[in-house]
């Protein structure tokens, strides 16, 4: 991967695979997701959340276990994306997501919260709206009650500062003391998708923790090491970050 600047705007992200990155990263359960998904999980339940409550999870693309995460908690769900191909899958997945989510959701349902709704699917398609636009000139028209963003801060170019400014942006969309979810790339060196490269920030949990702890409070943050627990996903990473926590008060 290259070293020259590359900020968001300089990237076709219209040009994104959808289907590619979806084959490589979600047609089946990792072992890194699962564990996240059950951290993830296990915090949201915790966390005093209503069954009304209005999520948004920030830059969906091909990833749905995010949005299934807050499910039980939502009367409305905004899936936030820019790509055009992104969106258009989201839309589909939103009517009938794929079986292959059904390990996903078996997951969720581990826990008794999830395994009280009947049909996720119907669920799905009744609260989630697809959105598109960016993290960068999103403008919210309200205070979300929990939130979501899966490698998206660090993986939209190799901006540090624009990646700081994509973290503020998604905690400022939050009401204070709302609970969050939100992973992270550890050094990626950029990946490709579909024959196509693209940016990334080189980012440690520390980096995590520091660009968090401006507006966030309670912070739980953890990695899973690239093939500690199997086949690495991809070259060029160190691992994948979680953190969890509130919005300050």
């Amino acid at each position: 991967m290259g070293e020259q600047a590359r900020r968001n705007s300089d990237v076709d992200w219209d040009g994104f695979d959808a289907r590619s990155y979806l084959e490589h990263n979600y047609r089946t359960l990792r072992g890194d997701d699962r564990r996240f998904m059950e951290a993830m999980r296990d915090y949201f339940a915790s966390s005093s959340l209503p069954s009304d409550a209005v999520g948004i999870d920030v830059g969906s693309g091909t990833n749905l276990y995010p949005a299934l995460a807050m499910l039980p908690f939502v009367r409305e769900l905004i899936l936030l994306d820019y790509s055009a191909q992104n969106v258009d899958w989201l839309e589909r997945q939103v009517h009938h997501f794929e079986e292959s989510w059904d390990p996903f959701w078996e997951t969720l349902c581990e826990n008794r919260t999830y395994a009280s709704i009947p049909d996720p699917r119907a669920a799905l398609r009744q609260v989630a709206t697809v959105v598109r636009g960016d993290i960068f000139s999103f403008r919210p028209d309200r205070l979300y009650d929990v939130g979501t963003m899966f490698f998206v801060a660090e993986s939209i170019s190799n901006s540090r500062e624009e990646f700081q400014v994509a973290v503020d942006r998604f905690l400022a969309a939050l009401r204070p003391g709302a609970p969050f979810a939100a992973a992270f790339m550890e050094n990626s060196l950029g990946y490709t998708v579909g024959g196509t490269e693209f940016p990334a920030v080189k980012i440690t949990e520390e980096d995590v923790d520091g660009a968090l702890s401006l507006a966030a409070e309670g912070l739980n943050v953890r990695s899973e090491p690239a093939g500690g627990h199997g086949a690495a996903l991809r070259p060029g990473y160190d691992g994948m970050i979680l953190a969890v926590g509130r919005k300050k008060l």
